[in-house]
């Protein structure tokens, strides 16, 4: 079997388990990225070598190294044969840089297109111009055409043209103008959003609940069976639990741990810890999510300034969550404030639309720039998330369970989620 096609069957295996399979690729991203800021480090070196030792130069796996090689075979210069590639076939890596860096905002991947090496390579104004390019090129205006006088999609019971007529024309406008607009199915309506803030009250009250008797010598289990039973006596479910695989009913993320933590019998609150406590709730089908951190007892100052920024990041975010504003301008506030302290700010796992769904689109991120991003349209929900490292950027997976999520250099993390809701007029929390 060729290598592509092995990595095809494994990448791309409509039969594997689902979490396994988003596990797989959140890795792969990861390690993708680390191969881009190495090449985009030295964009004019000539990188040539058999498929063996460019996995090696790049200190990935040769199944890692074809995914690659498949990913960016559009954007080189002379595309390498890679429906033929063996471990030592021959091939280069010389990219067109626009081509690459176009093609990186065709696949909404930020993490890519806003690492700092393209900074050397472009002027700000350039990315800009190549980023709006690519989103022109790729503009397209699907749905059945609703007639003035028919009623309204979203149920209102109104007829289109005294409801939703002028606010679509609004995102056909932006749409053709090279902004991501959000679809239809990301627009909650008036009932939705009541369901929704119905299930945010559990998921505020459990949490407001954990504040109040987290202490130190408390194992996190206990705080999983918490969260279970007050969720489920007042009539609702913990989103986690057996999501995707995950088998607890919440997660508890301490110190070092940036997200995904495992409570555990063995893992026992002391004195000096942080922790975040990420709660998600079902109630009659509807989403909530958010999170909090604690400090558990007297912390160092290091790790109280690290908690307060995190939380002061989430809060400039989400000064800039308005109507026909842009999902970039939350993020370059919270990646702007987060660096200005000295702090790094998770690339590869981000917020995301919820309420109908737990994870929904649009993916959100905090390493974009203003202007850029969906446009943020009355009746949007998501959270705003952003995980803040003390020290360095860099974040691994446990291999062991393929779900907790740690630093690299062990330097501790922080994250405060909330649930936002685009209004007419601004934004409300609906879960924090």
């Amino acid at each position: 079997m060729a290598l592509l096609e092995e990595w095809q069957k494994i990448a791309y295996d409509q039969q594997a388990d689902r979490g396994k399979l988003q596990k797989f690729w959140q890795r792969y991203f990861m390690l993708e990225k680390g191969v881009y800021e190495k090449l985009l480090t030295n964009p004019d070196e000539k990188v040539e070598g058999t498929v063996k030792e460019l996995a090696e130069k790049y200190k990935v796996d040769v199944m890692t190294m074809v995914g690659f090689l498949d990913g960016i075979n559009d954007s080189l210069v002379i595309p390498n044969p890679i429906e033929e590639m063996e471990e030592d076939t021959v091939v280069t890596l010389a990219y067109d840089k626009e081509l690459l860096y176009k093609n990186m905002v065709d696949a909404k991947a930020d993490w890519l297109y806003n690492l700092p090496m393209w900074d050397e390579i472009f002027t700000e104004e350039q990315k800009k111009t190549l980023y709006m390019e690519q989103k022109k090129s790729g503009t397209v205006i699907k749905g059945k055409k609703i007639g003035r006088n028919d009623p309204c999609p979203c149920g209102s019971g109104k007829k289109y043209k005294a409801c939703h007529a002028a606010f679509d024309d609004k995102l056909a406008r932006l749409a053709q103008e090279g902004h991501v607009v959000p679809t239809h199915d990301l627009i909650k309506t008036p009932d939705q959003i009541a369901g929704i803030k119905e299930s945010a009250k559990i998921n505020v009250a459990v949490l407001d609940y954990i504040e109040k008797n987290i202490y130190a010598g408390m194992n996190t289990a206990e705080i999983d069976k918490i969260v279970y039973d007050m969720t489920t006596s007042m009539g609702g479910i913990p989103a986690p639990l057996n999501y995707e695989g995950y088998p607890y009913s919440v997660c508890t993320s301490v110190n070092e741990q940036v997200c995904h933590g495992f409570p555990s019998e063995k893992v026992i609150l002391k004195e000096g810890d942080i922790i975040n406590v990420d709660c998600s709730t079902i109630l009659n089908g509807y989403f909530s999510d958010s999170s909090r951190m604690f400090c558990i007892g007297e912390v160092s100052p290091e790790k109280k300034k690290l908690v307060q920024v995190t939380k002061e990041c989430v809060e400039l975010g989400l000064k800039e969550v308005k109507p026909w504003g842009f999902l970039g301008d939350m993020g370059q506030a919270v990646h702007d404030h987060a660096y200005a302290n000295g702090y790094t700010v998770v690339r590869e796992i981000g917020g995301h639309g919820v309420g109908l769904e737990f994870h929904e689109e649009p993916w959100v991120g905090y390493n974009s720039r203003r202007g850029t991003q969906m446009v943020l349209a009355p009746g949007m929900i998501f959270t705003i998330e952003p995980m803040v490292n003390m020290g360095g950027v860099e974040i691994f997976i446990d291999e062991e369970n393929d779900w907790e999520v740690y630093t690299e250099d062990g330097m501790p993390s922080a994250q405060w989620e909330i649930m936002v809701l685009v209004t007419e007029d601004g934004h409300e929390v609906l879960s924090w």
